[in-house]
């Protein structure tokens, strides 16, 4: 069994007394079970003294030896030869001479940023000096800090004061694709009266829209249409109000109000828009891919019409083509989620003396789920008769694939 010589808190490498001679020990990659491995090499007690007098020195050895860990992959051993040769070099040769070599050696610096590194003086190839007030603790958030500003450098972004108080308020300084929220104890009290400012232009832009739920895509999925409808609201009331905002702080703004506006209505059930003596009372619902049906009557269900259906669309989900019917009436309307398109089908010629009936089909383009819930609505309380405002509709199937194809080259251009 090894005995402890030297160590430090967490990941910092511990010297062991192995035998007769001393071992630099360090965990590092992970094996195919994502275990850590542990990996070891031989220094010499000349070496030790440095390490228990120098954390910056420590430090340096730490983050070259990292990469020949990396090297070993999940399953081959360090090289060890190249690790002792990193010995000399960087814990008896003298400031200048460590930052010389270590020019020419893979090292991870992000992880002298953790230990408290001067980014100045490390980004110039300062390595000793910058580590002259290092820590042995660990600063994660200041790490993920560092790493986030090179990303942002690296797509030539510049944040001003108010920028970064913005995404911090929204929680998106360092990750900008983590789930927003409200910190405002994040902001420099100084700053957070402009911040919400902008938030409160935010709030204004986006009052009186919604962004509901999307029962096609499952049961907490919401409308993109509805999300994108809202962020260009919020995007252009920045714009106009508050010019210099960087397109991130603007960006992480309108994901905070969509994100908020979806969390209202995510959970909450569909409600029932149509009502009045004219509304359906007896409607069959079909999944035309799955061949499941579905009855409803006003005077058995909890539900109006339209949420029972959009109730049974979504435990249906990931399916394309659904039929509302009243069969008692001979009319009903067929949706197809996949293509933005609905049929409205009304019975031209009843059946008679064993004869099958005769279907009138038309077919209209629709505008989303918001377009879906108005067709479903109108039908509901009037049936295909109400139908004629959400047209044009038209006989011929080859017409209709026309239109859609007009529509959608129409959206793809800038």
């Amino acid at each position: 069994m090894s005995d402890i010589v030297l160590t430090r808190t967490g990941w910092i490498p511990r010297v062991v007394r192995d035998g007769d001679g001393l071992r630099l020990q360090l965990g590092a990659g992970a094996n195919a079970n994502h275990d850590p491995r542990t990996f070891s090499f031989p220094i010499s007690k000349a070496h030790l003294d440095v390490l228990r007098d120098d954390l910056a020195r420590h430090l340096l050895l730490w983050v070259a030896v990292l990469p020949l860990c990396s090297a070993a992959g999940t399953e081959g051993p360090l090289d060890e030869d190249a690790a002792v040769a990193l010995l000399d070099p960087i814990l008896l040769g003298s400031p200048a001479e460590v930052d010389a070599f270590l020019r020419d050696v893979p090292t991870e610096l992000i992880t002298l940023v953790r230990y408290g590194a001067d980014i100045a003086l490390m980004e110039r190839g300062q390595l000793v000096e910058s580590l002259h007030a290092a820590t042995e603790e660990a600063d994660i958030q200041r790490a993920q800090t560092y790493v986030a500003n090179r990303q942002r450098a690296k797509r030539g972004v510049v944040l001003a004061p108010l920028d970064e108080a913005v995404l911090k308020y929204v929680g998106h300084y360092i990750h900008g694709s983590t789930r927003p929220g409200r910190n405002p104890d994040a902001v420099d009290p100084e700053l957070l009266p402009e911040v919400l400012a902008v938030v409160a232009t935010a709030e204004q832009a986006a009052e009186g829209l919604e962004i509901h739920r999307d029962p096609r895509r499952g049961k907490h999925a919401t409308d993109k249409q509805d999300w994108k409808r809202m962020t260009t609201a919020v995007e252009e009331a920045l714009g106009r109000d508050h010019g210099r905002l960087a397109a991130d702080a603007v960006r992480s703004v309108a994901f905070l109000i969509c994100s908020e506006a979806a969390d209202r209505t995510k959970n909450s059930p569909e409600p029932d828009r149509v009502v009045g003596p004219g509304a359906k009372t007896a409607l069959t619902f079909t999944d035309e891919d799955g061949g499941d049906e579905q009855e409803w009557r006003a005077n058995d269900s909890t539900q109006g019409a339209a949420a029972a259906f959009w109730a049974f669309v979504t435990e249906h989900s990931g399916n394309d083509v659904f039929t509302v019917e009243d069969k008692n009436l001979g009319e009903g309307v067929q949706v197809h989620f996949y293509a933005d398109t609905a049929a409205r089908v009304t019975t031209a010629v009843p059946g008679r003396n064993g004869a099958e009936p005769q279907y009138r089909v038309e077919y209209a383009l629709v505008d989303g789920m918001s377009g879906y819930r108005a067709l479903l609505d109108t039908f509901v309380g009037g049936g295909c008769a109400a139908l004629d405002p959400h047209g044009p509709w038209m006989l011929d199937p080859e017409e209709l694939e026309r239109a859609r194809k007009g529509r959608d080259l129409g959206k793809s251009r800038p």
